[in-house]
């Protein structure tokens, strides 16, 4: 698809003496800034067009108004930003959004879409080290690009969205990647009798002219854009409590709220067990969102870990416990790994992946519940997949070292299972539950990388395991299972089929745990 160019005056920034910004931090004049364009890259080994350097955004401010008879969305993004040098040009990821104005500091701001930027030339150059605040309005259409290709999921009463892994820039303006969490808001107006939700928690609901509601939540922690959650619909939100009075939230589509009430009542014990293993649930609510579309391909995954609402497709919800269990407490594991502990780049996936297959198998073996191949303990599932490990460096690469186009395979989800698996051979279950509680406090509401996650290893274990993870994470061969000087890998053979892309395959689907 081609983007229209659009720049809106002043076509050229001003130089001229330092003024105050808004924010209260003055600029510097722009003569002595040494300003220059901000790169437009946060350098990530799998998607480096994602993300764009010079500052890092602290803040979010969503203003999303559906309208239920066009089916559009008029919005506003507005960003609190940092600068990290001075700029001259800056620029948000966005695709597809219908921009009509931006605004630095109150100033009308020259902007063009190039591909899959928003570059914006500021009316004043920008200082380092400053506070801005960043306006922009624009208008989105949830049905234009479905996914895999876009991050809305359109419904017959609204819509949701799924951002994983480089698609929030389909819905808002932002610096799209991981490593730069930020603080959310959002505020919704929807027309009387529909429902709007979002991450974190309602603050405010107004009532407006026309007919309209306006619900306001607010996140307590920060959020990765990736992991964002927006909802409109026909909702019933169903409260109850989990342990420790955690307050949990259901948003779920009022004419099937009695169907899944079964699936739902599930949450308050799933959260009991991780609990148990990982510590205090991370968030200030948790809950389900059962995304009012059967369609096959609404959208290519069975659930997606949006922060502190899980959206999933209705109809799997409705299997038994047995069928389904094990794959919620995947997606609850992710509120720890992945959400709390966001990946550092695109590469450190498995630490996602791995860990939320790897807490989901052990629930399901703890109640005896049979595997898609029959199996019934880890040990024996890790078996299996040792036996698979040279194909799989072969064909998918090493765990912690993904394409674009092998991003989902199972290497990053069983495949990390069987590093974690290999990891508490080593060092003992005690250890190895320590130093995940420590991975998880030390790095709680911020990124962190695979590096990071071997020096916690180390340190916490009294081991220097630096050699022995980086073989099983970056090695071409299977190292040898610690504990099990029997087992054997069978031997790679050539692949004779093509590389996938990534956007044909169903690259959510590979969970051990479904």
């Amino acid at each position: 698809m081609r983007y229209r160019t659009r720049v809106t005056a002043p076509a050229v920034a001003l130089l001229g003496t330092a003024a105050a910004l808004t924010t209260g931090v003055p600029a510097q004049a722009a003569g002595r800034t040494g300003a220059a364009p901000g790169p437009e890259t946060l350098g990530d080994p799998v998607y480096p067009a994602l993300g764009n350097d010079g500052y890092r955004v602290s803040a979010y401010h969503l203003d999303f108004a559906y309208d239920a008879t066009t089916k559009l969305v008029e919005a506003t993004a507005t960003l609190t930003i940092r600068t990290t040098q001075a700029l001259s040009r800056f620029s948000l990821d966005a695709r597809g959004l219908d921009i009509r104005s931006v605004r630095v500091d109150g100033r009308t701001a020259a902007f063009e879409q190039v591909a899959e930027k928003l570059r914006i030339t500021p009316a004043r150059k920008l200082a380092a080290k400053c506070r801005v605040t960043v306006c922009v309005a624009y208008g989105a259409d949830p049905r234009r690009t479905p996914p895999p290709a876009g991050g809305w999921v359109a419904t017959p009463d609204g819509f949701a969205v799924c951002c994983q892994p480089d698609l929030a820039h389909t819905v808002f303006p932002c610096n799209d990647h991981p490593s730069d969490k930020a603080d959310f808001t959002f505020r919704l107006t929807v027309p009387t009798g529909l429902r709007g939700v979002a991450s974190g928690t309602l603050v405010r609901t107004e009532q407006l002219a026309g007919d309209r509601t306006a619900y306001t939540y607010r996140s307590r922690s920060p959020i990765a854009t990736e992991v964002v959650q927006i909802t409109v619909g026909d909702y019933v939100i169903k409260d109850r409590q989990g342990p420790h009075g955690l307050p949990l939230r259901d948003v779920v589509p009022v004419a099937r709220a009695t169907a899944l009430e079964p699936a739902l009542a599930l949450t308050p014990a799933l959260v009991s067990w991780v609990e148990q293993r990982l510590g205090a649930y991370p968030f200030e609510t948790y809950g389900l969102l059962p995304c009012n579309n059967d369609a096959p391909d609404a959208f290519d995954f069975t659930g997606l870990e949006t922060q502190t609402l899980t959206i999933y497709k209705p109809n799997y919800l409705l299997q038994e416990e047995s069928k389904i269990g094990s794959h919620m407490m995947h997606e609850l594991v992710h509120s720890y790994f992945g959400n709390s502990v966001s990946p550092a780049t695109w590469a450190d996936l498995w630490l996602n992946e791995g860990h939320a297959d790897f807490y989901g198998l052990l629930y399901r073996y703890e109640r005896g519940w049979p595997d898609s191949k029959g199996m019934t303990t880890m040990e024996a599932r890790m078996k299996d997949t040792y036996a698979l490990g040279d194909q799989w460096r072969q064909t998918s690469g090493p765990v912690a070292a993904p394409n674009a186009a092998n991003l989902f395979d199972s290497q990053r989800y069983l495949g990390g299972v069987l590093v974690l698996y290999a990891l508490r051979q080593q060092v003992g279950e005690a250890a190895f539950t320590a130093l995940e509680r420590t991975f998880l406090e030390r790095y709680r509401d911020s990124s962190a990388s695979t590096e990071d996650y071997i020096a916690v290893a180390s340190e916490v274990s009294g081991q220097d395991l630096t050699g022995f993870l980086r073989d099983w994470l970056y090695g071409t061969k299977t190292p040898r299972m610690p504990g099990h000087p029997d087992w054997t890998v069978t031997p790679a053979k050539a692949s004779l089929s093509a590389p996938r892309d990534r956007r044909d395959s169903r690259h959510h689907e590979n969970s051990a745990t479904l």
